[in-house]
Parts: structure tokens; sequence; C-alpha cells
């Protein structure tokens, strides 16, 4: 046996999902060292890595010849759910950022060895007509849609509110919420009774940090967003709900999105003491978009390693 196999091997059978085991000894605690990456951030480049799932999702085939869509799918918590999902059985279409090109098709690789289509859509969020024209894309791509999951953000920790440019201002309201309204907007008309949208939201619309003042507006702005449009398109027998992260370890923490030097406590305020792992979030987007949650709308499902929450 090669070492290679060796390492894969020992990587399913210590983060399996499905193996019991004790939740905060699942992963070891990170110390990440002070590190900055420009935006958006690669995992490619970060230490230590990220687990996405390829190696310890294991599918059931809950998503079965689904089709999804997937805004900030390259990377972070958009490429574990389309690792999830594509182990479920859902050919899947990544939206992500030119400049994010290598993760993307990182994630292609992972998704194309397990046999399932991965169609790769770059551009901006924060371009009205790129999102008008997103889930046409998608749609083009892999023959229909029946989930779409909003989950591209932006993220940049300023210590004071005067020091926020209205720049910076007006691209995390574009990108976060502004882009959800007009991608959602665009998908609705090719999304068939039993379709799941799921919004990823944060544990920040809940319990701002005084560093993220535009981020947690935008993630309290998609809670409200998720239950009003749940009741709106309910009739239509399509669901919308929302994911909630808690201290998730993604390049997004080190483009700025955390303060450098607290980079090294990331994720040990949590009940669990330890940051969480992109792949750890995966079942819950995979429960939402799954008919096993027929009777879940407009719910916000917090996966936050213990922090209470409203």
């Amino acid at each position: 046996m090669t070492d290679s196999k060796q390492n894969d091997d020992a990587a399913r059978e210590t983060t399996d999902q499905l193996v019991m085991q004790h939740p905060a000894k699942r992963y070891p605690v990170i110390e990440p060292p002070k590190q900055d990456q420009p935006e958006p951030g690669l995992d490619a480049e970060l230490t230590p890595k990220t687990d996405r799932g390829e190696y310890s999702y294991r599918g059931t085939g809950r998503l079965e010849g689904r089709k999804a869509l997937i805004t900030g799918g390259d990377s972070g918590i958009g490429a574990a759910v389309a690792i999830a999902y594509a182990r479920e059985g859902a050919d899947v279409a990544l939206n992500y950022l030119p400049a994010e090109e290598e993760d993307a098709q990182w994630v292609k690789g992972v998704i194309e060895r397990d046999g399932r289509k991965c169609a790769l859509i770059p551009g901006d969020l924060a371009d009205a007509a790129f999102c008008a024209s997103l889930p046409d894309k998608a749609v083009a791509e892999l023959g229909g849609l029946d989930i779409l999951v909003n989950n591209a953000g932006k993220q940049i920790a300023v210590g004071n509110l005067e020091d926020i440019s209205d720049d910076q201002i007006t691209e995390t309201f574009d990108v976060n919420i502004v882009a959800m309204f007009r991608v959602t907007k665009a998908a609705l008309k090719h999304l068939p009774p039993g379709a799941a949208i799921i919004n990823t939201t944060s544990i920040q619309a809940y319990n701002p940090s005084p560093t993220l003042l535009d981020y947690a507006a935008t993630k309290a702005a998609i809670n409200n967003f998720t239950k009003g449009l749940a009741q709106q398109v309910a009739e239509r027998g399509i669901r919308v709900n929302a994911v909630a992260p808690g201290p998730f370890w993604t390049p997004l923490q080190v483009s700025d999105g955390q303060p450098k030097d607290k980079l090294p406590e990331f994720g040990k305020n949590t009940a669990l003491g330890r940051a969480g792992q992109p792949t750890e979030l995966a079942p819950a987007y995979v429960f939402l978009a799954s008919p096993e949650s027929s009777y879940v709308l407009g719910e916000t499902l917090n996966v936050n390693g213990g922090t209470p929450t409203p």
C-alpha cells in the first residue's frame, strides 16, 4: 500500500461524518498562524488546510438526479456543499470569481472523479447583469435547476465605523444580499415544485462582532429575506431556508475577514472549543435540499459549535 493510499484511508477513518465520535475531537483544535491573502482568498494557499469532504463525506443518495447552482462554490463552505451534493447524486454548477479558478478546478476534479457533472461559471455577483444571467447559464449547462444555494459572501474586518469606506459598504451589501435578490429572482422561473433555495447567513446575524458591522448587517437581512420569501413561494412548492454557520475555517478568514492577531484563537470560544471544518456544514445543506425536509420552510439552521442563538 502506498503512503498516499494509507493517508487517504486514515483521513476517511478519522473524519467520516457517519462514524460516531466525540464531536470536539473529530478535528484537532487549530491555531492558524498569522497570514494574509488578497481577496477573495484561496483554499490552495490556506494554512492549515480545510476539510471540504473529499475523504470525509459519504453520500446516501438523497439528491439523486438533482441539479444545483451554488454561488461561492469554489472554496470553503460552498466547495464542501458542492462535494456533498455530488456524493448524494446531484450535478452541480459553481459560480465564483475568476481569481478563484484554481480552487474551482480542484472542486470540479473531485466531483468528476465521483462520476457527477460539474459546470464552472465564473463571474462577479456585484454585476447586476451577471446575476440576472447566472441561473440561465446553469440551466444551459445542467439541463435544469432545482436547488439554488446562495452562498457567496464578502467579509472585511474593520475596527471602527469611521474607517469603513463607502465602497466597502456598497460592495458588501451588493455581494451578500443584493445579489441574492437578483440571482433568486432570475432563478425562480426555472425552479419546479419540490425545488429548494438555501441561503447562507451567519452567527453574525445574532451576535455581531464589532469589527464586522457591515457584514453582520447583511447576514441579518438574509435571515429576514429567507423568512419572507419562504412564505411568498410556498404555494409554488418551492421551499426556502437558511444555514447560519459559526466560526468555520475558510479562506474568508485570512483575506481580511478577521483581524490578523485573532487568527490563532479562531473558533476556540465555542462550546466545542474549536473551529469547524467546511464539511461539517454540508449535511445541513443536504437536509434542507432533500425531500426529507418537506415541512421545513423559512427556517435558519444554526451550525455553530454550540453558541446559543435566538
